[in-house]
This record gives C-alpha cells, structure tokens and sequence, in this order.
C-alpha cells in the first residue's frame, strides 16, 4: 500500500486536500503530533496522512478577556510558552507528553491530572474549527466565553478522532498561573489519596501509582496552601515529578473510567502484579498491561457492569483485533452512524479507528 503524505499550511489547503481525497474515495488519516495514533480500531486503510504540523500560529490572543485561539497543529507546549509570556495558561497535561497538538488532543479527548481542577477541555473551550470531506470548512461557537448561538459543534468533533471532520482550530479559555503551587507525596495509597481529597483546601491534581506513592498538587493563595501542607505533613516534591508523570506510554495501555465509588474496585481486581496508575477524584485509572488479551476482556465487564469502561490507548494490532478498542457500544451508535454518515458520507476519514 502506498501512503502519500500530505503537510498542508492553511486551513483552506487542508479543506482542498480532503475533498480530492474524498472524491478520489481515498483513505485520510489526520495527523497532529502522533502521540496518540495507537488510540482505536486498527485501521481499514491509509491512502493519504494528512498532518496538521504546520498549522502552528497563535491567531489571537486577548489577554484581557483571558482568550486564546490558535491553529490545530501547534504543539501544547508552545501554546502554553505564548501563555506564559502573559501570566496564563491552558490546564491540560496529557499522558505521553510531550508533543501533543491541540488538535490531536480534541480530536482524542485525552486529558490528564489536571482535570480533577479543571474539568476537560471540552469545558473550557470556546470555539471550532473543521474542515470537511466536502471541501468546506465549518465553524462552531465564537471568540467569546459566552457563545450559545447555533449548534454546539464543539462537543460533537470533540473525542471523535477526526471521523466526522479534520479540526484546524480551536479557541479557548485560559487561567491565570496560579499564585503558589505546590506538590507533595506520601507513600500511604489509598488511605492517604481520600484523606487528601476530603482536605478543606481540594488537590488541584492528585495521582495514586500501583506502587502506594500518592502525588497531591495544591494550587492557590501561600497561606491556605502552605497551611494544608503544613496539616497533611506530607514530602514536598519538585514540580518537575509531573512532567516525569506526564511522560508515561505504555506500549499496550488501558484506560478505565468508572463511577469514583466503584474505581478501587476495579482496580484491585487488575491481575496481580499489574502496573498502574489512578486519579482517585476523577474516577480513572490507566493500566499498563502486562497479561494476556483474555484479561483485558474480563477487566473489561468488570469495568462495563460497574457502570464504566475500558478503551485500549495503545496495543500492537493484533492484540487490538482481539480485544477490540472500546466495548460495548453505547446506545447511541445508531445515532452516531447516522451523523457519520451525514458529515463523511464515503467513511474516508480514519475508516476502522473509531466506533463507527
């Protein structure tokens, strides 16, 4: 199979290259920074990849009104360099990091621990851009924080991975840095994350590792963050140990999401011996799986009848094909199907990666 590979450096271009592609009925695999390509179905094929690399400005940045639109292909850390330069950023910190685009990471939905604060990207998000297989491009919400006009596109491309449309930009709500910003760690697992959550000053961000080790990061005013410091009694930690964290890729890497309640449950019923890592106050946990497919699958139920998933971010394909990325399907897939089939009528875009 010859795959040709296509640099666009306009959103206009992009729309052009997908629209020849899509009369041609040729296979495009959208490509930010690659560091989620192992999430999904294998793929049914690949005529043209289609990446999104030089699409790397910074459109507008409104630091009054606390705004930022860029193109898709940008890479998180440039996007949060620009920030800095004004005191702000933007609160995301995926796993397999670095070299993320903010494209990719919409498309993908990933988010890491700092959505126990900030919630995901889809919440702080204020408009998109897509180009379509019919050579148009598509916008949805604004520039703007308050943006209800219209339909609520965003939410739509968002976790899609680019099977409805190739995001080219995007625009969002920054944060301000915070003003005293702290981690600490302790060695107590479970126990010690719960104590941590139920603190009158909440983590913004708190990971517990299959080794016991808990990391609690506390953002905010010196005094009520030095306090509950000071009541926890925790080891101070160097900021660093989160992009050491933010670092890890499993070569066959499980994401289980569930109800917060059901989330140690589930996680003790890993194999023994398995390597993880969790956010308690998410309800999710990452596994680095070292057993075989037919333990990915009861994990799996286990998962699906506690109420959540399991949805494989990386494996070799034939451990893929037997295990299948994402379960059950949900009961909106013929509604799902049906949208597919509306904004991608030959299934051009990413045909086998996602659920439909």
């Amino acid at each position: 199979m010859v795959v040709t590979t296509q640099a666009p450096r306009t959103a206009d271009e992009v729309a052009s290259v997908l629209h020849e592609a899509s009369q041609a009925k040729l296979s495009v695999v959208p490509v930010g920074g690659g560091r989620a390509r192992g999430m999904g179905g294998v793929l049914d094929g690949c005529d043209v990849e289609l990446h999104t690399s030089r699409l790397d400005r910074v459109l507008e940045h409104s630091q009054a009104d606390m705004v930022v639109s860029v193109e898709a292909g940008i890479t998180l850390e440039a996007l949060q360099e620009e920030l800095a330069k004004a005191g702000q950023f933007l609160p995301l910190d995926p796993f397999n990091s670095p070299g993320h685009t903010i494209g990719g990471l919409l498309a993908t939905g990933w988010t890491g621990p700092l959505r126990l604060r900030f919630r995901s990207p889809r919440d702080f998000l204020i408009g998109i851009r897509v180009a379509l297989p019919d050579g148009k491009l598509a916008t949805g919400g604004g520039r703007v924080v308050k943006n209800v006009s219209g339909y609520d596109m965003m939410k739509l491309h968002y976790g899609a991975l680019g099977s409805l449309g190739i995001i080219v930009a995007a625009s969002f709500k920054v944060f301000p840095k915070p003003l005293h910003d702290v981690t600490v760690s302790s060695g107590g697992g479970w126990n010690a994350a719960t104590h941590a959550l139920s603190t009158q000053v909440a983590p913004t961000a708190l990971e517990l590792d299959s080794d016991g080790r808990v990391l609690a990061r506390y953002t905010g005013s010196h005094d009520a963050v030095d306090r509950v410091i000071r009541d926890l009694g925790w080891t101070v930690e160097d900021q660093s140990i989160w992009e050491r964290h933010s670092g890890r890729a499993p070569a066959r890497w499980a994401r289980i999401a569930a109800p917060r309640s059901e989330l140690r449950q589930l996680v003790d019923g890993l194999p023994r011996g398995s390597g993880w890592w969790a956010s308690p106050g998410i309800g999710v946990a990452h596994w680095a799986i070292a057993s075989d497919a037919h333990s990915v699958i009861a994990m799996r139920a286990n998962a699906e009848a506690a109420g959540g998933t399991l949805v494989m971010l990386a494996a070799p394909d034939d451990f893929m094909r037997e295990i299948g990325a994402w379960g059950t399907p949900p009961p909106t897939i013929e509604v799902m199907r049906r949208l597919r089939d509306a904004f991608d009528p030959d299934h051009v875009l990413n045909p086998g990666r996602y659920v439909v």
